[in-house]
C-alpha cells in the first residue's frame, strides 16, 4: 500500500498527526505509551534471562553474551528470540503495539521478528549508522521496527538517532569495499546525509520508538552504567511486503504470523532496487557482533557462501 492508501484507513490509536509525522520524517516517538505495570511485568521476565545467561561461557541459540561477560557480571547483549523464549513478549507483541504499526502498515500486517537489545555503559556499545531493509530485504519497504524502553533511557544511555527524511532517499549497502559485510554503512554514504539534523529520542520507561526500514539510524556508546538499558525491539510488515531473501534461522518462529487483519493474495512492488545480504543459514550472533568484527572470520558478500558465525 502506499501512503496515502495506508492514511485513507482510520487509525486505531494513533492521531492523524501522527501518522503524518512518520511519513514525512521515517521514525515517531510516544511517550510513556505502555503502562508501568506492563513494563514491570516484563522486565521481571527479563530478569530471568539475566540469570541464566551466568551459566553461559559463550553466545547460544538464545543469548548473545558480550566481551567481559562473567557469572559475576552477566553481560548480555542480546536476547535473540524473546517470542520465542516467553509467552509474556509475545503476548507484549501481539497486544497494542500491533494496533501502532497496523496505523502505519495498513490494516493487513504480520509479525517479522523481535529482539532485546542491552547496553551496559563503558562506550563499547555502539551501533552504527545503518538501515534494516538490507538485513532483510521484502518487495516493498512497509516494514518498520518499534522499540520499547524497558528502563529510562537518557540521551546518555545511547537512545535511537535517525536521520529524518533519509527514509525517501536510498537503499545503500552495507558491505566495505572488500566486498565484507559490515552491518553498517560506509563514511561516504553517511556524508551524504546532514547528521545535524539527527533526532535523537531519549526518554522515560514505557515509552515506544518507531522507526522506517529505510530510515538511517543509529544509537551512540552508552556512558552510564547500570540498568543494561534494555531495549525491547518488535518488527512488522505489511501483509503485501513479501521477503525476497529468507535466511530461515534468522526469523522468529512467529515469524509472518499476520496480527492484524488479513493475510494478502497479492505482493506490491515498489520497484526500489537492494542489495543482497549474506546467507546466514548457519547463525547470526548480532549487530554489535558484525560491526565489531568479532567473527573468526568476515562474512563474504557472495550470498552463497555461508559465514563462519
Amino acid at each position: 500500500m502506499t501512503p496515502e492508501q495506508i492514511l485513507s484507513n482510520p487509525p486505531r490509536v494513533l492521531c492523524q498527526a501522527q501518522r503524518d509525522s512518520y511519513f514525512e520524517t521515517g521514525c515517531l516517538m510516544l511517550e510513556s505509551f505502555i503502562p508501568i505495570d506492563v513494563i514491570d511485568h516484563l522486565n521481571e521476565v527479563t530478569k530471568t534471562f539475566i540469570e541464566k545467561s551466568r551459566t553461559l561461557a559463550e553466545s547460544n541459540d538464545e543469548i548473545d553474551i558480550g566481551p567481559g561477560h562473567t557469572p559475576e557480571n552477566p553481560v548480555v547483549r542480546r536476547l535473540k528470540y524473546p517470542d520465542k523464549s516467553h509467552q509474556a513478549y509475545w503476548d507484549f507483541t501481539t497486544g497494542i503495539i500491533a494496533d501502532v504499526a497496523a496505523d502505519l502498515l495498513g490494516p493487513d500486517i504480520y509479525f517479522h521478528h523481535s529482539k532485546l537489545n542491552f547496553k551496559w555503559g563503558g562506550g563499547t556499545d555502539e551501533v552504527k549508522w545503518h538501515q534494516d531493509l538490507p538485513f532483510y530485504p521484502h518487495t516493498n519497504a512497509n516494514v518498520l521496527a518499534i522499540g520499547t524502553y524497558l528502563a529510562d533511557v537518557t540521551i546518555d544511555d545511547g537512545p535511537l538517532a535517525v536521520i529524518p527524511g533519509s527514509h525517501k532517499t536510498q537503499i545503500h549497502e552495507q558491505f566495505d569495499d572488500n566486498g565484507i559485510w559490515t552491518g553498517s554503512m560506509r563514511d561516504e554514504d553517511v556524508a551524504l546525509y546532514d547528521t545535524d539534523t539527527t533526532i535523537y529520542m531519549p526518554a522515560p520507561k514505557g515509552s515506544i520508538t518507531i522507526h522506517h526500514s529505510r530510515a538511517v539510524h543509529s544509537t551512540k556508546p552508552t556512558t552510564t552504567t547500570g540498568n543494561g538499558r534494555p531495549l525491547l525491539i518488535n518488527s512488522y510488515a505489511a501483509a503485501d511486503a513479501f521477503p525476497y531473501t529468507t535466511p530461515k534461522n534468522t526469523y522468529s518462529p512467529h515469524g509472518r504470523t499476520i496480527v492484524r487483519g488479513e493475510p494478502a493474495k497479492w505482493a506490491h512492488m515498489d520497484g526500489s532496487p537492494c542489495p543482497i545480504p549474506p546467507d546466514w543459514s548457519e547463525g547470526y550472533t548480532s549487530i554489535y557482533a558484525q560491526q565489531s568484527d568479532e567473527n573468526s572470520r568476515p562474512t563474504p558478500r557472495d550470498p552463497g557462501i555461508r559465514p563462519n558465525l
